[in-house]
């Protein structure tokens, strides 16, 4: 599974651990930005993210940002895009385990 990954500056160190796990599991990763902690908007990386995912390029984007909020408002502007928000890092993993139950 590809899978598109976008954020801003503040959510740049989380995005890079996300792929970091994405990539050692056997994932395959399109990164759109941002590249470092300097400041960047969202709506750049969310746009890139999601046009990959409508165009049919990765079958799922991850999009981090400081709050969740501007850039989960973004992705959702994007036609045929859903965007759903997980404000904590602990409610992720619990998510994620529900519709992905561990073998």
């Amino acid at each position: 599974m590809k899978i598109a990954m976008g954020s801003d500056h503040a959510g740049f160190p989380l995005k890079e651990e996300i792929k970091k796990v994405l990539l050692e599991q056997g994932y395959e990763v399109e990164d759109v930005g941002c590249y470092s902690p300097e400041r960047f908007d969202y709506a750049i990386s969310a746009q890139k993210a999601c046009d990959l995912v409508v165009d049919g390029t990765c079958e799922k984007a991850i999009l981090c940002c400081g709050t969740g909020i501007g850039i989960s408002m973004a992705a959702n502007k994007v036609k045929g895009m859903h965007h759903l928000r997980l404000p904590a890092q602990r409610e992720a993993a619990r998510d994620f385990h529900q519709v992905h139950p561990r073998p």
